[in-house]
């Protein structure tokens, strides 16, 4: 009999469970719960959150409070704020967040008007329509990928 072999795509990639015979398929999932998923998921986002803070170095610093912009480059208010949703746990925060981890960077912007702004280009949206929460979209993490770090990691 052909081996049975079933792939999972989770958020952090594929998990691929395979037996002889649908029985050993059925008992190898039972052992893919919830908390093993999570734990996993939580293991690859800290690697991936290492990795970032590596990139990130002299740019911007991630500490208990929050990112904090240490970079003596200047900035568009655009990029700052892009930079702080970058840096914030699943690339979101209300916009109060936004102004306080600007305001400890030293950073004076008017928040409510560039979150605005930064709407109408795609860079952010509103994961839900009546909450304070703005969250960078794909083109809005591959701006900052692309063209924000980049040139500030240049010395």
């Amino acid at each position: 009999m052909p081996r049975i072999t079933l792939v999972i795509r989770t958020p952090f990639g594929e998990i691929q469970v395979s037996g002889e015979s649908s029985t050993e398929v059925l008992d190898a999932l039972e052992g893919l719960n919830i908390e093993f998923i999570g734990e996993v998921n939580k293991r690859v986002s800290e690697l991936l959150a290492s990795q970032a803070a590596d990139d990130l170095r002299g740019i911007v610093d991630v500490g208990r409070d929050g990112p904090v912009i240490v970079t003596k480059k200047k900035l568009t208010h655009y990029a700052a704020i892009g930079l702080i949703l970058y840096c914030m746990r699943d690339h979101q925060a209300s916009s109060r967040e936004i102004q306080k981890r600007l305001a400890s960077s030293g950073k004076k912007v008017t928040v409510p008007a560039r979150l605005h702004e930064m709407r109408k280009r795609g860079h952010i949206f509103k994961p839900v329509d009546r909450a304070p929460y703005y969250k960078l979209s794909t083109k809005g993490v591959k701006w900052i990928e692309e063209d924000i770090i980049p040139p500030l990691k240049k010395k």
